[in-house]
């Protein structure tokens, strides 16, 4: 056997010794070769688990997709005067019939039933015997022309004898110059916030001369003003502040509440050009001027 290895020792001692080293370095890339293909094979066996959930899963996924692809196409039950134009775009109607749904409904108008949604929108008889089942009106519309099947009721004097009900005591209206916070929040549409809007005004004026003024209150609705228009009053003479047009100030003018900044910068050259306004007629052609509240701005005005 040392026969097979004599040719080793013909080579020197650091020959040898790069041999030996070589060998070494061979085992080793060997060993770290088999280490790191059982670890990507344990990899791979983890991957392959995982792919054998999802795909277990898969089936179901997929189910659930085609479900939701046909409820995306179904048409659900919808009253026909509310049709946006995306709803009416699902259903297969043109931008023209949308258009022309939408003008009629401006009007403060209904459709109560299929025939007459298609005179409006004009839709094709196909389109319309496609959707028209899907129609949901409200009740009294179905209702409206049944016949009623209940019997008349006959009323009975002697089991039900008349009463004589206290009639309602009518509340005087108030000077609304001399309301405070709580009497103006008894009226319906009207809070604290508006109540102090309404205080405040008052005490920028000095005091209101026409119950007219509430509707210069923007925010409040038609039954608040209406509410106010009976529930209070403008009682005798009414103690405004006066403003002079020919001295005040460009802040004074601005502050007056039927005037704004523009207005007043347009007064102040008017009167700069013309030396002194003697009347409200003067004022009149200068651009915005609120020429509908004329009425009540000179009784504010002083010359």
């Amino acid at each position: 056997m040392m026969k097979h290895f004599k040719f080793f020792f013909r080579f020197t001692r650091d020959q040898r010794r790069g041999i030996v080293a070589l060998f070494a370095v061979i085992i080793l890339l060997q060993a770290g070769y088999l280490i790191f293909n059982s670890a990507d094979w344990q990899t791979s066996e983890q991957k392959s688990a995982e792919e054998k959930e999802w795909l277990a899963v898969q089936s179901q996924i997929d189910a659930l997709k085609s479900q939701k692809e046909k409820e995306a196409g179904k048409i659900f039950p919808f009253n026909p005067n509310f049709i946006s134009d995306y709803k009416g775009y699902t259903l297969g109607m043109s931008t023209a019939e949308i258009d022309r749904l939408h003008k009629f409904r401006e009007g403060g108008k209904f459709v109560n039933s299929a025939e007459e949604f298609k005179v409006v929108t004009k839709v094709h008889d196909t389109l319309l015997q496609k959707i028209s089942p899907y129609f949901k009106f409200p009740d009294w519309v179905k209702n409206k022309n049944k016949p009623s099947t209940k019997e008349p009721y006959v009323y009975n004097d002697s089991k039900y004898p008349k009463k004589e009900f206290a009639k309602k005591e009518v509340k005087a209206a108030l000077d609304i110059n001399q309301a405070l916070e709580e009497d103006l929040i008894e009226v319906y549409g009207i809070g604290p916030a508006f109540a102090k809007m309404i205080l405040r005004r008052r005490a920028q004026l000095g005091a209101y001369v026409s119950m007219e003024q509430m509707s210069d209150f923007k925010n409040l609705s038609p039954e608040a003003v209406a509410g106010l228009k009976k529930s209070f009053k403008v009682s005798g003479q009414a103690d405004v502040v006066k403003l002079n047009v020919n001295t005040a100030s460009l802040n004074q003018l601005s502050s007056f509440p039927y005037f704004n900044r523009d207005l007043g910068k347009a007064i102040l050259t008017k009167r700069s050009m013309k030396g002194k306004i003697s009347k409200i007629e003067e004022l009149t052609d200068i651009n915005d001027f609120p020429v509908d509240k004329i009425n009540i701005i000179t009784l504010y005005l002083e010359f």
